[in-house]
């Protein structure tokens, strides 16, 4: 299960470029600037009419989210009834330099508009305009957490998805995070009870509300479940955890998301 861990964009790139040789997915690479920020996005089973986007690298001081990524692919971990855009980097100038901003100094996952505000985000958003995506996954990890959590917004009263995921990275023996009122969620500390509820392991924003408080610029599931994804999940591991367990933990959320997706989905026809 264990993967690469060499730091830098080469490795990864590299990994990604022998699995399209193989046959397994189909490059498309987008210049965004000089190379060390160029985009990379997966297709798998474009085929086919129900589609997923998994993203990963937003904040290149997250290393293991891009690997994790690519050992799903590797591995035949995907669920071969859906077609597949998968984001191999969306930072990829941050995680050369490993920092959470992009070369320019600025937080991609707050740059996502209508045109985007960053040029990573511009071309995500060109690519995905006009798609339809059953649900949209992010990958993240978190220097302050002691376990894994989620975020899964609310949309039309429902959370679907994360009661499921949680007992499964559970099961395998991961810990879930504590989200006491004190964790920093990164939302103020007075708005906080308006804004979304939680308990361990699960944040559950409120889309409409939260969606107004980043109103600047939106993460990029925010801006997927607007424009082109019917629900969001973003999943984020303890950088305090060893390197496979954190590998673990994402390749155990994202399994498990996948398959929940034929029956949220049936749920929504019927509600």
């Amino acid at each position: 299960m264990s993967t690469v861990r060499e730091p830098g964009l080469a490795p990864l790139l590299a990994a990604w470029r022998a699995l399209a040789q193989q046959g397994l997915v189909k490059l498309h690479e987008i210049s965004v600037g000089d190379p060390s920020r160029l985009l990379v996005y997966a297709e798998v089973n474009p085929q086919a009419q129900q589609k997923v986007l998994i993203a990963a690298g937003v904040h290149g001081d997250e290393p293991v989210a891009p690997w994790s990524l690519y050992s799903i692919v590797r591995d035949g971990l995907l669920d071969p009834q859906y077609g597949y855009c998968l984001w191999v980097c969306t930072n990829p100038s941050g995680y050369e330099l490993g920092t959470r901003h992009n070369c320019d100094g600025f937080d991609i996952n707050r740059s996502y508009t209508e045109i985007g505000l960053t040029p990573e985000a511009q071309a995500i958003v060109a690519t995905t305009r006009g798609q339809h995506y059953l649900l949209a996954i992010d990958l993240h990890e978190d220097f302050e957490s002691e376990g894994f959590y989620l975020y899964e917004p609310c949309v039309r009263a429902q959370t679907p998805y994360g009661r499921r995921i949680l007992d499964e990275v559970l099961e395998a023996g991961f810990a879930l995070q504590a989200l006491e009122a004190s964790f920093d969620l990164g939302y103020p500390p007075d708005e906080i009870a308006a804004l979304c509820t939680f308990e361990a392991g699960w944040v559950k924003p409120d889309y409409e509300r939260e969606s107004r408080y980043f109103s600047a610029g939106l993460p990029m599931t925010m801006y997927l479940l607007q424009h082109t994804a019917r629900r969001s999940l973003t999943f984020e591991t303890p950088l305090c955890a060893t390197w496979d367990e954190r590998l673990a933990m994402h390749r155990i959320a994202v399994v498990a998301a996948l398959a929940q997706i034929a029956r949220v989905e049936g749920l929504a026809e019927h509600g």
